[in-house]
């Protein structure tokens, strides 16, 4: 019985092109994914679409010069081109600009609103006083609380990936002006997540909706449940849902004049509406594809994405009522690109359109790298060597060798046709076994989101393949022993065959060529069976194309380099860094932050007042009597109304947890760190 499943991808930003990090993130896993359950005749649905709202557009109209709408057209386009021209393979790819999609997230907050889902509430929010303006997080930039990194928006720092509120910004600026924002009173409808807590917490860590079995968390990342275990363990607060923008979804409500849903109402919706646009087309009922239990939900993101759709996005679904919760969230870590992290706003980047203007004939090359790099648990890398070793030592030499090698001969031996033994040869023991459990191992790792996993499983074949007839010598056997010569060739061309249906999910466009080139041998070997032309899959990628790519990237790598030649220092200068071992002696959240600790720091001459942006990891019982590493002789700076005299040093593990700098045994208050 075929199962079902609705898949969604992240929409991505139009504002911008995609680069390889987006697409490493949520978008070839999903593919190889949805391809291979198509392939297995389950029932699919994979949406996405352009996410065109939020303060990310504004910004970008501002800085063209143009209007948002000109902005999201033009990036639409060019974001829908480049996922056609790259193979993913979309059941249907929307925007939400359209009407469809106002209509639904309005009707979707409206039906919130009447069950009492929100609370309404006056607020202070920045205001601009040069421009006049309340700003959205994205127009605040200031100092993470978390990492220090003097970049960080008001939503998010892009450095160390955490969630943040304006507030909890160090030395706040507007992206307008320049100025420093003052606080104004607002009225928005707020989400109260903390109503919330209980079940949303047995959802992850147990798997249970209801009282009913509802997803095995077991199979979901570690990082994933370790991000939202942070979350909920901090206690979960109440998030604005509305907006103080002119673009956007409309706030439905005769009292909210000129605000707009939240992007994290509104975006993830337009999964509920791309449905809808597809089955308007297709004559189908959307209901089928979020409110019908047998079906699976299955949200491909990247991980700054992980607490919207695992937390946010699940309570909004419950509390409309009738949907479908995710059973898993396979969020992707971090691409980084040259030794160091893709930066769109430094032009650090591959971006997608560029490379398939540069590589047309070039697309599964892509897409085999990036699938063998795959940031599945943790950040990964792509350069431009690896990228040349890759195609020119696996693609070419492996599987290209490979097939090209029983093609010609056969083409040479048996003109064109595939041979005709006297009988069926026998497979040897690893090929049999190969033939026997390789597209099970495929599956199980696909289905299990190991997608590097499962693409060395699909190159096993073309590895055999190449030592079967570099053993077997059929260019030699041919003259001594014709019929083992056949028998060879005719066993080579199974494995050729094995390898479309193993490589189909990764390597699409490369597949229909080797279908053509195996002629109607393409579902099965037959003797004797016509074959198409031999030709190479894949060609080798020379220097100097790769020195091209590298001359790109150049000046944004100056750049990092002149930025890390400054942050550099001597050794005498680490050794006039106060750090101390302190005791925490006592801790209390910091009133309207979700994610700061007010820590009274005990390091033996005094009491220090620490603000730490370690609420997400830990809570104020849990840090009381820590011995941790205090830089002390930073200049006091005040955070949220509260005068901060020294920063906690912290390390972040492979599940993105921040985790304490202590001695490995207990030490007195004050001790210098040497």
């Amino acid at each position: 019985m075929a199962r079902k499943f609705t898949i969604t991808s992240a929409l991505p930003y139009a504002n911008g092109p995609l680069h390889i990090g987006h697409v490493a993130g949520a978008y070839l896993n999903a593919d190889i994914y949805v391809r291979h359950l198509r392939s297995k005749g389950d029932d699919v649905l994979w949406v996405c679409g352009s996410d065109e709202h939020g303060a990310a557009i504004t910004i970008r109209a501002q800085k063209d010069g143009v209007s948002p709408k000109e902005v999201v057209d033009r990036y639409h386009l060019q974001i829908e081109e480049s996922f056609k021209k790259f193979g993913i393979s979309f059941d249907f790819y929307h925007r939400t600009s359209s009407k469809l999609h106002h209509q639904t997230a309005s009707d979707f907050f409206l039906e919130l609103y009447k069950k009492d889902s929100f609370i309404e509430q006056e607020t202070e929010q920045f205001f601009d006083e040069e421009t006049q303006m309340f700003l959205a997080d994205r127009y605040i930039k200031g100092t993470c609380p978390n990492c220090s990194y003097t970049e960080a928006y008001g939503d998010q720092c892009e450095r160390c990936g955490s969630a943040l509120s304006p507030r909890e910004l160090i030395d706040p600026k507007s992206t307008l002006s320049g100025s420093s924002p003052v606080l104004k009173k607002t009225t928005h409808w707020f989400l109260p997540m903390d109503r919330h807590e209980d079940w949303i917490k047995k959802w992850l860590e147990v798997g249970v909706l209801d009282g009913k079995d509802h997803h095995d968390p077991e199979q979901w990342k570690k990082h994933v449940l370790g991000q939202c275990r942070s979350w909920v363990e901090a206690g979960l607060q109440p998030r604005a849902m509305t907006r103080d923008l002119s673009w956007g979804v409309p706030v439905p409500l005769d009292q909210a004049k000129d605000k707009v849903l939240y992007v994290w109402l509104d975006a993830p919706i337009g999964y509920i509406s791309a449905t809808k646009a597809w089955c308007e087309e297709q004559g189908k009922d959307w209901k089928e594809y979020w409110q019908n239990e047998d079906r699976q939900l299955i949200h491909f993101i990247g991980k700054d994405n992980i607490v919207f759709h695992c937390i946010i996005f699940p309570i909004i679904l419950k509390q409309h009522g009738g949907y479908n919760l995710p059973v898993n969230v396979p969020a992707n870590e971090f691409l980084n690109l040259e030794g160091d992290k893709i930066s769109t706003s430094r032009n650090h980047a591959v971006w997608l359109h560029e490379y398939l203007e540069d590589f047309p004939a070039r697309i599964d090359e892509l897409r085999y790298v990036l699938t063998s790099i795959l940031p599945e648990t943790k950040d990964s890398e792509f350069t431009w060597d690896d990228y040349q070793a890759r195609v020119n030592n696996e693609l070419v030499a492996i599987l290209g060798n490979f097939v090209n090698r029983c093609l010609v001969l056969c083409g040479k031996y048996y003109d064109g046709h595939a041979p005709d033994p006297e009988s069926i040869p026998t497979p040897s023991p690893e090929l049999q076994k190969l033939f026997d459990e390789n597209l099970e191992e495929i599956s199980k790792a696909i289905e299990g989101f190991r997608f590097r996993e499962a693409l060395q499983h699909a190159m096993k074949g073309a590895r055999i393949g190449n030592k079967f007839l570099a053993e077997s010598e059929p260019w030699k056997s041919i003259k001594t022993d014709p019929e083992q010569t056949k028998a060879v060739l005719y066993t080579s061309l199974e494995l050729v065959q094995h390898l479309t249906l193993a490589l189909e999910p990764f390597l699409p466009d490369a597949v229909e060529r080797l279908k053509e080139m195996l002629g109607d041998c393409a579902t099965e070997v037959k003797a004797g069976a016509a074959l198409g032309k031999a030709a190479h899959l894949f060609k080798p990628v020379d220097d100097q194309e790769i020195k091209v790519q590298k001359k790109k990237l150049e000046p944004t790598m100056e750049s990092e380099e002149q930025t890390a030649e400054v942050e550099n220092i001597s050794f005498n200068d680490f050794t006039r860094m106060d750090i101390r071992i302190g005791t925490i002696r006592s801790a209390e959240r910091v009133e309207g932050a979700d994610k700061l600790l007010k820590l009274q720091v005990d390091i033996g001459s005094e009491e220090r007042t620490v603000v730490s942006g370690i609420a997400e990891h830990y809570t104020s019982d849990e840090v009381i009597e820590k011995q941790v590493c205090l830089l002390t002789h930073l200049e006091p700076r005040k955070i949220r109304g509260v005068m901060s005299q020294g920063m906690v040093l912290m390390a972040e593990d492979e599940e993105g947890r921040l985790r304490f700098v202590s001695p490995d045994a207990p030490i007195a208050a004050g001790s210098t760190v040497r």
